[in-house]
């Protein structure tokens, strides 16, 4: 019988994992997970998800044990720890599902060259997206217009989850393993140690999320998405960030819930979920065809734009101390949980790079520290489509008010009154400006502007016009 090592990253799940069910039906499975300098030094920049991937491969392991497995952890050059597991086991297959990162793209290529030239056997697969990456249009190129890509994909069939691999055979013995902590992948006292407050990584709960999700929340999802404080989000994607889910089974069991209803509602909420994992693939065919995005814009007349802001206002955005309280909310928020919700993060990139005219990568990279659902497709197709600058994206004199956008999407204040506790006592409409709240009011809510919340950092009309006439020095280039 084959003994074939399953190579674990970002598929932390045992469901639907292309990888571990060939792996099992051909023979004895051995499960590895390997943590390199290079994923040292990435996940430096990344802290909020490296405690993410801890929590999901310790749950990871204990899944495996249950299932009579053993995972072996390894620590070094990726090749090097396999060859080194497949001489201990006397293995000849290495197995794994393919990352889209630019880096992971072309360690995967070395490594299976790598494998191959020493006679072992090495196969991938794809299984963190709906659609194969290989999706073109009719010219032979990637799509550039999401709408479309949509349509296309709306005309492939999402391909149908795997089974649970219910009989695994592994080896216990003769392969040296180091324990997970002895990694280092987290430190312990540092500031990320608060999620666990908030969150439970790995893939039951996962599972356990979407089901629920789907049976008391997704009806709700076309209707209430951009409210904040409705309770419609899924909450799902630090989840699907680090594979503890399949986005195939998803995409299949929401299907089938739409196909036992006649709730015309329920009908419009699951498309308008679905095509946000579309998205997502979306965001994966540009990385792949354009993998700069991370670092530089699509629209290149925006390696010229006149950015002005600076560091001390970059600092008041981190802190959420920008006088705007629906966007100090969200960046409270984000450093306390590791997430945010989405139209609060469209409206705080905004603010960055229009109010404040601070490069979007600076936001990228915060992003990336910060959020527990850090995906670095998502990440950067976001940070271009708000600054205007990548494929289809908004146009940049598209600035969000987040006066307005908190009056119509938090209309009572409550998601604001949660994060910004010194404005807790102020009530709407003033919770929105509280500036211009009578002094009378401020008194009773025990809040000095500019003493216990800050004014404005910036105007908002003065820094609309300073935007726009800054994407006039570019428009045309």
């Amino acid at each position: 019988m084959q003994k074939t090592v399953v190579w674990f990253r970002k598929d932390f799940r045992l469901h639907d994992n292309p990888a571990l069910s060939e792996a099992a039906k051909e023979g004895f499975v051995i499960p590895v997970f390997i943590w390199s300098e290079e994923d040292k030094r990435e996940y430096a920049e990344s802290e909020a998800s490296s405690w993410w991937i801890y929590h999901s491969v310790a749950t990871l392991e204990k899944q495996l044990q249950a299932h009579g497995l053993k995972l072996f952890i390894k620590y070094g050059d990726e090749f090097d720890a396999l060859v080194e597991v497949m001489d201990e086991a006397e293995a000849n297959a290495v197995y794994f599902n393919e990352r889209y990162e630019p880096v992971e793209r072309k360690k995967e290529s070395r490594i299976k060259a790598q494998l191959e030239s020493i006679g072992k056997k090495v196969q991938s697969f794809h299984g963190h997206l709906l659609f194969s990456p290989d999706l073109l249009n009719k010219q032979g190129e990637p799509y550039k217009v999401f709408t479309s890509f949509w349509k296309r994909c709306m005309q492939e069939d999402v391909a149908r989850p795997r089974p649970f691999p219910v009989e695994m055979k592994g080896i216990e013995r003769g392969i040296h393993s180091l324990a997970l902590n002895q990694l280092r992948i987290i430190d312990e006292k540092n500031w990320h140690q608060k999620f666990d407050e908030y969150w439970k990584p790995g893939e039951h709960p996962a599972v356990e999320k979407w089901q629920q999700y789907l049976e008391d929340g997704m009806s709700f999802y076309h209707a209430k998405r951009d409210f904040i404080s409705s309770g419609s989000s899924s909450e799902l994607s630090p989840y699907i960030a680090a594979g503890n889910i399949s986005v195939k089974a998803m995409w299949h069991s929401a299907k089938s819930v739409s196909e036992e209803t006649t709730e015309a509602s329920v009908h419009q909420s699951i498309d308008t979920f679905l095509k946000q994992l579309i998205w997502r693939d979306f965001a994966y065919h540009q990385l792949i065809h354009k993998p700069d995005i991370i670092r530089y814009p699509l629209r290149k007349q925006f390696l010229d734009f006149p950015w002005q802001g600076t560091e001390e206002q970059l600092m008041k955005w981190k802190r959420g101390q920008t006088g705007y309280p629906l966007v100090d909310a969200g960046m409270r928020e984000l450093w306390k949980t590791g997430m945010m919700h989405n139209r609060v993060r469209m409206v705080t990139a905004s603010f960055l790079v229009k109010h404040l005219l601070i490069p979007w990568q600076e936001g990228y990279n915060w992003f990336k520290h910060t959020l527990l659902d850090f995906d670095a497709a998502n990440n950067a197709t976001g940070w271009q489509w708000v600054t205007g600058c990548g494929i289809d994206a908004a146009p940049y004199f598209r600035i969000f008010n987040p006066f307005l956008q908190s009056e119509k999407f938090d209309p009572s204040g409550r998601y604001i009154r949660k994060w910004v506790p010194e404005l807790s006592n102020l009530q709407a409409p003033y919770i929105h400006k509280p500036w211009e709240a009578p002094v009378s009011v401020l008194e009773k809510a025990d809040i000095q502007i500019g003493v216990t919340y800050p004014l404005p950092i910036v105007d908002h009309a003065a820094a609309r016009n300073r935007a726009l006439d800054a994407y006039q020095q570019v428009k045309g280039t």
